[in-house]
């Protein structure tokens, strides 16, 4: 198994967050805190990311045997943003035991677009993987910067995450390109229809990169699910709407027998 880097915060009903493709923990870490205040929130590096080791092949079915292995709550609640849902709801599909709900923020089950789904054009994931073995950085500045397109306070939150993301070394290209075979890939869309525990998906009416649409779709598979759309967020509401991002959770998460 990989060393996989944690950190908690808090006291309460146990909630995982799961953060996304070349991201770590501490792109969220004031958040986390924020909500520690009432919940135990742990944050985790996948691997190869952060302070993880790495692993190979970067897949779901490892990915989700690394997460589990490491958390020590039987069951709680994960929410994954960005690639991070499809990584919590492969962990609820592989391991229902150790679920208890999840929380998908900014996450599509399918996250590359058909004429019958809402999604991103599987060309600019194509773009991304031609060029990180070219320039890494480059690609990695470009990724973050499309997460907070279109947004009033771009140039804030862009300088937020950048600060935040470069605080460790980049993941390897084996491990970048394992997250975008991923997302261009991986159709978890029967498991979100399968799924019996509740479920909180929450999405940004500006987002470039999961389109707002697809949260009626998803209701259409799970009917049971609650939808949250932020309005005027993009792809990273718990930077630029924190406040109602972390209302939503904990609504959410009060809601659920302890």
């Amino acid at each position: 198994m990989a060393n996989i880097h944690l950190e908690t915060f808090g006291k309460g009903k146990p909630i995982v967050l799961v953060h996304g493709w070349a991201m770590h923990t501490g792109i969220w870490r004031e958040f986390a805190k924020q909500l520690a205040q009432n919940y135990r929130v742990t944050c985790i590096d996948l691997p190869g990311h952060g302070r993880s080791g790495k692993i190979d092949p970067f897949t779901l079915e490892l990915i989700s045997a690394e997460l589990v292995h490491a958390v020590p709550e039987q069951s709680c609640c994960w929410l994954g943003w960005s690639l991070g849902a499809s990584v919590v709801l492969d962990i609820a599909d592989r391991y229902p035991e150790r679920v208890s709900s999840l929380v998908l923020l900014a996450g599509n089950p399918l996250y590359t677009q058909t004429e019958q789904w809402p999604g991103m054009d599987v060309s600019l994931l194509d773009d991304f993987a031609d060029h990180l073995n070219k320039n890494c950085q480059a690609t990695l500045l470009r990724f973050l910067s499309l997460q907070v397109n279109g947004l009033p306070n771009r140039k804030v939150l862009l300088t937020a995450l950048k600060a935040s993301v470069f605080e460790c070394d980049a993941p390897d290209e084996n491990t970048l390109q394992g997250g975008l075979k991923i997302l261009k890939e991986a159709d978890l869309r029967r498991v979100l229809s399968a799924l019996t525990i509740p479920v909180s998906v929450i999405l940004g009416s500006l987002d470039t990169l999961v389109p707002v649409a697809v949260g009626q779709e998803m209701q259409q598979l799970l009917p049971t699910l609650t939808l949250n759309i932020i309005d005027r967020a993009g792809h990273v509401p718990f930077l630029s709407h924190s406040r109602e991002t972390l209302a939503i959770i904990s609504r959410f998460m009060d809601e659920q027998c302890s």
